[in-house]
């Protein structure tokens, strides 16, 4: 199985979101935590992000029993 890591700028991309609501959802345990590459560089599971968005999602939209 391929995990694919995603910086920063990917992640912000990915989610819409700014850097700093980023960073304030993760001390609020509101989104995944990033992992580090090293001394000065860190990124996040690609997975774990898409997962979120997944849940952002079925949160704001309303189930409709399947009707269309």
């Amino acid at each position: 199985m391929h995990t694919q890591i995603i910086r920063l700028p990917a992640v912000l991309e990915r989610t819409g979101l700014g850097r700093s609501t980023l960073f304030a959802k993760i001390k609020a345990e509101q989104f995944p935590r990033q992992i580090k590459l090293g001394a000065r560089s860190s990124g996040w599971l690609a997975d774990e992000v898409d997962a979120w968005i997944q849940q952002c999602k079925a949160a704001s939209r309303p189930s409709d029993g399947g009707a269309q």
